[in-house]
């Protein structure tokens, strides 16, 4: 039996029936995602998750948007210029249509109830479970990281708290993220078998797009610098695809497995447009990897510049963004305190002198 395959296909199930259910009953959805404050957001972000996100908003879903400022320190010694980086990513996501008037869009370290679940949540997981997820051990890679750090070690049961504090029951991700999500599953099932039925079992709404490849042909990640920004000009945008790998067979071609650097430029070009990414291929026919990087230079320049656009007026506003993470954290706090408050109660951590 192919384990993976299974998961993946459970997985998939998972995010079909909650495709259904957006359509049917979207007020019964509730949404987290986050990001880390690492640096700016990119196009691997905006096609894996925040489509994603913004269908959900659109659908009447209750959206719950985290900017996870505490994981920043999971992989790396140095922070880096945190405070920026938040603001960065808050300005990213409302200029991609995030609406901080429909959405709770909150910081880590502002909500101390939610970490607070992380204790009885690490009762629940093995370090044996812990040491096998693969999505640690590519985080440490990518980082460098030759000794995982106790922090990094417990980042999927971190994630399990940021999900299962507001009782979110859907997660738009990648499949690069799954085994996150099912270690919150577990963690979910596991509380409620021990104590009581306190927290939803989440389910993936997947991406419709595959791994997004860096400019390089590897795993497209800020720390590689092979990423397109979200906030680059349309100028550095061009610069940027203009050295992506492509290959030396001039007959553009869709073939993901033998010429995958070809084919991830094609699915971006077939994302923005909403065409098929083997008709692009057929259409650029034998005009080479200048014409491929061009027309999707032009695909991402059209999709991009709203964003773009509201990004500058986000800008100009400080105010506004002080506001929104103002609104956004008292609304956290309130309902993280209420979680850790029913979670007591099933525990039986509920005392009369307290």
């Amino acid at each position: 039996m192919d384990r993976v395959s299974d998961t993946f296909r459970a997985a998939q199930a998972r995010s079909d029936a909650i495709e259904e259910q957006m359509a049917k009953d979207p007020a019964s959805l509730r949404m987290l995602t986050g990001d880390r404050p690492t640096g700016a957001l990119h196009i691997g972000h905006y096609f894996g998750s925040i489509r994603n996100r913004l269908r959900l908003q659109d659908s009447g879903a209750e959206i719950w948007q985290l900017i996870a400022d505490y994981q920043v320190i999971t992989d790396r010694e140095v922070a880096g210029d945190i405070a920026g980086n938040v603001r960065n990513l808050l300005v990213d996501n409302i200029a991609a249509g995030l609406d901080p008037e429909k959405a709770t869009i909150f910081t880590h370290s502002s909500v101390p109830a939610l970490n607070q679940l992380m204790l009885p949540f690490l009762s629940l997981v093995s370090v044996a479970e812990l040491q096998r997820n693969p999505t640690v051990k590519d985080e440490a890679r990518s980082a460098g990281i030759t000794s995982i750090g106790g922090l990094l070690l417990t980042y999927p049961v971190h994630q399990a708290a940021d999900i299962l504090f507001c009782k979110a029951n859907v997660v738009p991700v990648g499949r690069d993220q799954l085994p996150h999500l099912e270690q919150t599953r577990v963690v979910a099932r596991r509380f409620n078998d021990r104590y009581a039925p306190v927290f939803p079992e989440p389910g993936a709404l997947l991406s419709e797009a595959p791994l997004i490849l860096g400019t390089d042909g590897t795993k497209m990640s800020k720390s590689k610098g092979n990423v397109v920004e979200l906030r680059m000009s349309a100028d550095e945008t061009a610069k940027k695809l203009k050295g992506a790998k492509t290959d030396s067979d001039r007959v553009i071609t869709y073939d993901p497995e033998n010429r995958p650097e070809v084919a991830n430029l094609l699915t971006l070009i077939g994302l923005c447009e909403g065409v098929d990414p083997a008709a692009v291929a057929e259409e650029i026919g034998d005009g080479g990897g200048g014409a491929l990087k061009g027309r999707l230079t032009e695909a991402i320049n059209t999709e991009l510049a709203p964003l773009r656009a509201r990004r500058a007026e986000l800008e100009a506003d400080p105010g506004f963004l002080d506001e929104v993470l103002r609104r956004g954290n008292a609304r956290a706090n309130e309902v993280a305190e209420e979680t850790l408050d029913e979670v007591r109660a099933a525990m039986g951590m509920v005392y009369g002198w307290a």
